[in-house]
């Protein structure tokens, strides 16, 4: 089965893999049933269909493990462990079975993958559970003779980074790692194929890379043909059978067989492609008649690279934080928010920017509908401001309600107009009760939206380049994941960082520890409360603020509000003293645009 080294196959004949299993089965059995249940539940069907591809001209089946994990099967890792071990088993019984029919010595070679497919998990889960069951999945594979493993189907590297570092160093197995793009070249997690792939060339345990999934081969072409592929890896190419039609509510994919297999003549015959085969929506038809198209011939060792990016094309970076020079200013930075209006009147808003005009600010920010409640676009918003008042502006990009093609547009559409610093957040979601009319985006995250931001920095914008930066949440629970993700940001080219609101020594001590640990630029927040009434409700209202009863305490019930500015100014500077050994700046937000008290709380 495995009698020679499928590098020293490789050398001389590129590898044709299955193509999918899983919608090809739902084909069969019309079952909304996982697929891989079916390795202990019905063995006989998983080892005919790895026997019709083989039959077709596959060299390479993929064991039908893709979601085979506690999170998927929703089980304990015992009972994944079977599943597991029963998709094993199926392949090696179709191998065998095929082997045995054919006599063929062309065939001869037949190599099993074990497949892994990416576990979900959120954001606040233990990251080092899924990377041990990753781990505890792929020695399964190995201990029980497979020693070629394929991660596929990923929208980023790091989640599996860790997992094939530590198994390359006890074990030696061919490890293939695939991501899966939209038709603009993006994963789900914003990063750009050609980042993925560059990323993918740099890890030594990595032996072959490429893409799958997400897209029919057309597009896949227009990706691979775009990046120079020559270097020290094999390359992957599985593209879907094209795009799925719903036909009375059934999923459905054209049979385009013809059209399919010359597509991925074309990737080979134009670029170094070894490895090609299938993903949704493909059969065995498709891979009898790539086997069929596909010109088998002796070749060089396929190797990949990616064009380097061309440094001399970056002529300046405008940020909030240099000066007219391009030097980082000497100074502690200032951050005011002001908060677009909830309707077309925006008269209020205009003023309280002439009001900071006067001031010695380095800065304006504007929300993008906080809380998901429609206010004025916070780039339109942010866009008038600048024309009328010359100040400098940075709007918020949420997460919530665009996908990466708006999002490529919005960056683009605001450097037209010199807008070129922004805050990237992953944003509030929708209120519940308004979630059956309005539907969220979420395509990803911001550290998602931060890969897209630096891409079209390196591809795009050759004239001035996006300045961005991320929020940081002091109050999560374990810090050490907001310093994570901290560091996750930077890697993704954030250069700043605005904190939510500090009340107190915990807030101040919390955030110091992510400034040490990180080295980040951070602009600590301020929000002076402008009574007990704003103070309570921000305590009780608003998720991530943490306003002690001390604070509120200071505020009288029934003051005035020139008792309760200057409580508010004192608990600003005091704030602002007790985060001054370490901040960069501050960054302020005023309940109601009450901007007319920051003069005497800098002075």
């Amino acid at each position: 089965m495995n009698d020679i080294n499928i590098k020293e196959f490789l050398k001389n004949t590129k590898i044709i893999t299955d193509g999918s299993f899983g919608t090809y089965y739902s084909m069969l059995y019309n079952t909304d049933e996982m697929a891989e249940v079916a390795n202990t539940k019905y063995a006989e069907r998983v080892i005919r269909i790895h026997e019709e591809y083989l039959k077709a001209g596959a060299n390479l089946i993929r064991t039908n493990t893709f979601a085979s994990n506690t999170i998927f099967l929703d089980t304990n890792f015992e009972l994944v462990e079977n599943n597991i071990l029963a998709g094993i088993n199926n392949a090696k019984i179709a191998v065998d079975r095929s082997l045995n029919k054919s006599g063929n010595e062309s065939v001869s070679q037949m190599f099993i993958a074990g497949d892994i497919g990416p576990i979900p998990f959120d954001l606040d889960d233990d990251i080092q559970k899924i990377e041990e069951e990753y781990y505890r999945i792929v020695k399964l594979f190995i201990e029980n003779g497979i020693n070629i493993i394929n991660f596929e189907t990923f929208n980023e590297l790091s989640g599996i980074l860790p997992v094939i570092k530590r198994i390359k160093s006890e074990h030696d197995v061919f490890i293939m790692v695939s991501f899966c793009v939209n038709q603009y070249g993006y994963s789900n997690a914003g990063v750009s194929a050609y980042k993925l792939i560059n990323e993918a060339k740099e890890v030594i345990g990595i032996d072959a890379i490429g893409l799958n999934c997400g897209i029919g081969p057309g597009h896949m072409k227009k990706i691979v043909d775009k990046m120079n592929l020559t270097g020290e890896k094999f390359f992957i190419a599985l593209p879907n059978a094209g795009y799925p039609k719903r036909v009375r509510g059934i999923v459905k994919f054209d049979n385009n067989t013809d059209y399919f297999a010359k597509k991925i003549c074309e990737m080979v015959n134009e670029n170094n492609i070894d490895i090609v085969g299938g993903c949704c929506g493909t059969n065995p038809d498709f891979i009898y008649q790539l086997k069929k198209e596909l010109d088998v011939k002796q070749k060089e060792r396929s190797i990949i690279t990616v064009q380097s990016f061309d440094e001399s094309r970056i002529v300046e970076k405008t940020s909030f934080f240099r000066d007219y020079k391009g030097c980082i200013k000497n100074k502690k930075l200032i951050a005011v928010e002001l908060a677009p209006p909830a309707n077309d009147n925006d008269v209020k808003v205009l003023e309280a920017a002439k009001l900071l005009k006067n001031m010695e600010i380095d800065v304006v920010t504007f929300p993008d509908s906080p809380s998901g409640r429609t206010r004025i676009d916070s780039v339109l918003m942010a866009d008038k401001v600048k024309k009328e008042t010359g100040l400098n502006v940075m709007p918020h990009i949420c997460c919530r309600d665009k996908n990466a093609i708006a999002m490529r547009s919005l960056f683009m559409g605001a450097m037209i107009n010199d807008i070129s610093n922004f805050l990237l957040i992953t944003g509030d979601p929708v209120p519940s009760m308004a979630r059956q009319t309005v539907k969220q985006v979420f395509n990803f995250d911001s550290v998602g939206l931060m890969n897209i931001a630096k891409d079209m920095n390196m591809e795009l914008f050759t004239k001035n380049q996006l300045t961005y930066g991320g929020a940081i949440n002091q109050g999560r629970k374990n810090l050490d994941v907001e310093i994570n993700r901290v560091l996750k940001k930077m890697d993704s080219g954030a250069e700043f960082f605005f904190t939510q609101p500090v009340f107190g020594e915990d807030d101040a001590l919390r955030i110091k520890k992510i400034k040490d640990k990180t080295g980040a630029r951070i602009l600590c927040g301020i929000m002076p409360l402008i009574s007990r009434k704003n103070a309570l409700f921000m305590k009780n209202e608003i998720s991530g603020i943490n306003v002690s009863d001390e604070i509120i305490n200071r505020y009288p019930e029934n003051a005035e509000k020139e008792e309760n500015e200057k409580i508010a100014i004192d608990i600003a500077k005091e704030m602002m003293g007790i985060t001054k050994e370490f901040t960069d700046g501050y960054y302020f937000s005023f309940p109601f645009n009450r901007v007319s008290i920051l003069q005497e709380i800098l002075e």
